[in-house]
């Protein structure tokens, strides 16, 4: 799957992800990318252009909007209802996917097919 569809069938990119979590209270982008770093440790890093493109996306799926009653040269983000049902449902998706991974090491064990590294 392209990352351009990925927001059109609801399954979102890492990037997408943490923009997301990073809306659930007000931000503006400087914000939105230093929120990031520091929720991930430094792990994940997002920059300008890669944010900036996202909130154009999320916008148009009316994931996010824009505070229009804030200083103009700060844009302030928020998530909208339908972002927040979607980061829900991809947190559910992404705990389904880590167990299925933990399982799936678990029964590799279990046949003496994997060993530790």
């Amino acid at each position: 799957m392209s990352r351009n569809n990925s927001l059109q069938i609801e399954q979102l990119t890492d990037s997408a992800y943490y923009i997301l979590l990073a809306l659930y209270s007000p931000k503006h982008g400087y914000a939105i990318m230093k929120y990031i770093e520091e929720l991930t440790d430094g792990e994940v890093k997002i920059g300008p252009a890669t944010l900036y493109t996202l909130i154009k996306k999320m916008q148009k799926t009316n994931y996010i909007l824009l505070n229009e009653d804030e200083d103009e040269r700060r844009k302030t983000y928020q998530l909208t209802a339908k972002g927040e049902q979607i980061i829900a449902a991809e947190i559910e998706r992404r705990l389904r996917m880590a167990r299925h991974g933990h399982a799936a090491i678990q029964t590799a064990k279990e046949e003496g097919l994997y060993e530790e590294r």
